[in-house]
Order: C-alpha cells, then sequence, then structure tokens
C-alpha cells in the first residue's frame, strides 16, 4: 500500500494517531504476525482467543513496521500508531481506501468447493500476459482479504483474490473490500449449512458479490452447477461447463494414467488443448476456470494453454503420488458431499484397487449424519473396493457402505491398520475435513511397506 500514507490510513478509518513522528510516512503491507514484519508494514494487533497482538506492538515496531493499528497502546509504547475503537472495521476500511486507487483487473474467486484450486489456475494464465498478484494461502476470510489488497502494489497488473465465507452478509463485507471486476464462482455445494442452513442460503450468502461489482464487470459461473445455472445479473455473463449451454466449453475430458487431466476447451470460434499437470474430474473445471478469465481479459489461446500447462498442486489438494507399492490420492485439506463425490469419481479412473480412507465432513449442519451414510453408499454404488473411516461422522459413512468398509474410532488406530488392509497397487484416497487431521494418514499411506 505504498501510495496510501499513515494519515491516509487514519482517515479512512477515523482512526486517532499517536506518536507519529512522519503522518506522511507510506505503509506496507498489513501483517498480523509480529514475526513476518518487515520494515515499512503496517502491523495490525488483534485480539484472539489465545493471545493479544497488542503485547507485540513494540516487537514489530523495532523490526521496522512503520506504524501499528490497534485499539490500545500497551504502557510504555509510544507509537507510532493508529488507535481505533474496531480494529477489524479499521482494517477493512483502509484496504478498501486502498483498493479504491488501484486501476487494474481484481478477480475475485468464491464457491463451496476449489476456490483455491481456481485462484491458482487463473492466477497461472494471467501470469503469461502480465505480472499478477494472488491471495497467499487460505488467506480468504475478513481478515485474509484486506491483507491480501493490502499486498497489490504498484508493478502488478492483476490481481486474483479468494473469496470465503461462512455466513450471510460476510461476502457483501469481502467484495466492498476487493471490489472484483472479474467473478468466478466454482460449485454452490453443501458447506457451512449450519450457518447457511440450506443451498439456496448458501446460493444467496455467495451471490451477494454481484452488488458490489461494477456494470461493465464480468461473471463467470459454472454452467453444470443447478443453482449457478439460474443466475441472471447485471454484468455479462459467462457460463463454462460440459454442458451445451456453455459458452466456454469443454470436451473430449480424459483422466490420463500418469496423473494428468486432458480436455479440448472451445469458446466460439476458438478451441484450445488443455493439458493440466494434476490429476481429477475437478481439474477440468480449474481448466475453465482459467480459460474463461483468460478469454474475458483477453489473452490468446497460446497464452491460456501455457497457462493451464503451469499450474501447480498446492498442499494437499488432490496431489497423486507414487509411493512405490500403491498410488496416494491425498486430498485432506477439506471436504463436503460434492467434493467427496468428485474426488470418489476421479479414484475409480486410476488403475488398481480402489480404496477410500475418509473420515467427517463438517459443518454440514442437522442432516449431516445422513449426508455421510449416503457418501458412504455412493461409494459403494461406484464400485469402491475397500472403504477405512474414522471420526463420528465416520461412522455413518462407513455404514451406508456396508461390509466393505471398516470403522476406527480415531486417526491413530485407522493408521495403525493400513499396513494390513493396503495390497500393492492400491489405488489410495484420502479426504476428510482439515479440523479432522487426515494428513496424518496420508503420511501413513506413504511409510506403508508391501510385499
Amino acid at each position: 500500500m505504498k501510495s496510501m500514507t499513515i494519515s491516509m490510513a487514519a482517515s479512512a478509518c477515523g482512526g486517532r494517531l499517536v506518536g507519529c513522528g512522519n503522518p506522511d510516512a507510506p505503509i506496507g503491507r498489513a501483517v498480523i504476525d509480529s514475526r513476518a514484519v518487515e520494515p515499512g508494514d503496517l502491523f495490525v494487533a488483534f485480539r484472539g482467543e489465545r493471545t493479544d497482538g497488542h503485547r507485540f506492538i513494540a516487537s514489530a515496531l523495532e523490526k521496522g513496521a512503520v506504524c501499528a493499528l490497534c485499539a490500545y497502546l500497551p504502557d510504555g509504547t509510544e507509537g507510532p500508531a493508529i488507535v481505533v475503537d474496531d480494529v477489524q472495521r479499521a482494517l477493512e476500511q483502509i484496504a478498501a481506501a486502498y483498493r479504491q486507487t488501484l486501476h487494474i483487473p481484481v478477480v475475485g474467486i468464491t464457491g463451496s468447493v476449489g476456490k483455491t484450486t481456481a485462484k491458482e489456475m487463473i492466477a497461472a494464465v494471467l501470469s503469461q500476459r502480465c505480472r499478477v498478484l494472488k491471495t497467499e494461502g487460505n488467506l480468504n476470510n475478513q481478515i485474509g482479504v484486506p491483507m491480501t489488497v493490502s499486498r497489490i502494489e504498484r508493478e502488478h497488473e492483476a490481481a486474483v483474490v479468494e473469496m470465503g465465507i461462512s455466513g450471510f452478509g460476510e461476502m457483501t463485507a469481502l467484495a466492498r473490500i476487493a471490489r472484483p471486476t472479474v467473478a468466478v464462482f466454482t460449485v454452490i455445494g453443501r458447506a457451512h449449512l449450519e450457518f447457511l442452513h440450506d443451498l439456496e442460503g448458501v446460493f444467496r450468502a455467495k451471490t451477494e458479490m454481484l452488488s458490489e461489482m461494477p456494470e461493465d464487470g464480468v461473471v463467470i459461473v459454472n454452467g453444470d452447477d443447478a443453482w449457478l445455472r439460474t443466475l441472471s445479473c447485471r454484468q455479462r455473463l459467462l457460463r463454462y461447463g460440459l454442458g451445451e449451454n456453455c459458452e466456454v466449453r469443454a470436451c473430449e475430458p480424459e483422466l490420463l494414467p500418469e496423473g494428468k487431466t486432458r480436455c479440448r476447451i472451445r469458446f466460439g470460434e476458438r478451441e484450445l488443448l488443455a493439458e493440466v499437470p494434476a490429476f481429477g474430474r475437478q481439474m477440468i473445471y480449474a481448466a475453465l476456470e482459467g480459460a474463461a478469465v483468460g478469454f474475458a481479459l483477453g489473452l490468446d489461446d497460446a497464452e491460456i494453454e501455457r497457462g493451464i500447462a503451469a499450474y501447480e498442486t498446492v498442499g494437499r489438494r488432490g496431489a497423486i503420488l507414487d509411493t512405490g507399492c500403491l498410488t496416494l490420492v491425498d486430498d485432506s485439506y477439506n471436504a463436503n458431499p460434492e467434493s467427496m463425490r468428485c474426488a470418489i469419481d476421479s479414484l475409480t479412473q486410476l488403475p488398481g484397487r480402489h480404496v477410500c480412507v475418509l473420515a467427517d465432513m463438517l459443518e454440514m449442519g442437522p442432516e449431516s449424519a445422513q449426508m455421510h451414510e449416503d457418501l458412504g453408499r455412493y461409494a459403494q454404488e461406484k464400485g469402491v473396493d475397500l472403504l477405512l473411516c474414522c471420526g463420528m461422522f465416520g461412522r455413518e459413512i462407513a455404514r451406508g457402505a456396508g461390509e466393505r468398509a471398516h470403522w476406527y474410532p480415531t486417526v491413530g488406530e485407522l493408521c495403525a491398520a493400513l499396513p494390513h488392509t493396503l495390497h500393492r497397487g492400491d489405488s489410495v484416497l484420502v479426504k476428510a475435513s482439515r479440523g479432522m487431521h487426515l494428513e496424518e494418514a496420508a503420511e501413513a499411506v506413504k511409510r506403508v511397506e508391501l510385499p
């Protein structure tokens, strides 16, 4: 935010300057971890459940933070600081004011499934033409989005911002900060239902973004999604998918045994070959999302093809690994019913016996038990050979799958059973919500040695 000064930030949030010798000093990134502070940063002091960021203001200033944004200054700390009543609200106001000074395309991404994959794919495509700033990690909430906006600098020619919510009104707040010129909607699925109640609630909450977009913006939606295909808006609407109703359409999709995904993408008279160096049916949609944004922002076919080919898998989102005795699909980062089904569908395209290591999908609301049992039944119907489940709702997955499933009370007990239940040549999917810590099972699968 180097085009914004301390005094401008204070004015944007109605804060009070304390101990500020140079109010015209420019501020850099918004940072909430004092250990990550670099010279020129704005240190934002949050009071959390475990610790109070105000305790670290002095340390942040010593490391070169140009200013602190805080609710109070601890005894002995003189500033410089912007003191406000509500630190969260002030951070949002500062980032929103800074965003108004920027004149670049901003792509806002939301949906119940695949936001981070879409973000990485779209950034890979746009990077073939221009310098791109993208959300780091999963900083996609009301703290993460203003932090991302604060990192946009003069050299950036586009930004790709992931926007995640769990309740009504949150998307409106995020969109007022990021002001997307292009919106990408992945899937309306059963996530955060204990707050959003049902699919209609998810749809309403996600599409709050549209009211904060300019009329000349572009809205890109999954035309294969039952809810998104009904969307109408004042902006230009572009649908992607496999269906005939989609302007950006995938043809001849293939899941290749070497862990790649390939399809042809058509848009009007244009056609390109997309080859993603990652495995899974969801990668077809990621390629379509990257291509659709590329088409909307004027990239040529060669740039879009190169960008899709440059995609890199992030963390534990469908990473595929040959361990030497079996194939591991590590998708232990997150889960809901739609992403679980998609992962199972992709697993069945791999060679060998198909094994699912599954645990709870969290925040599914009052119908959670039934959703888990339905998932187990779905895996059975798709011909999955073996299910190894743990967690309270993992028991319901096993119940739905019947005799081909085993349930374990803990992740540790499940891991202990792996050497005795897996066979050489198996293809193994590991998937659950992040809070279930099933990454431990993925690591255990890697260590399994089989005759």
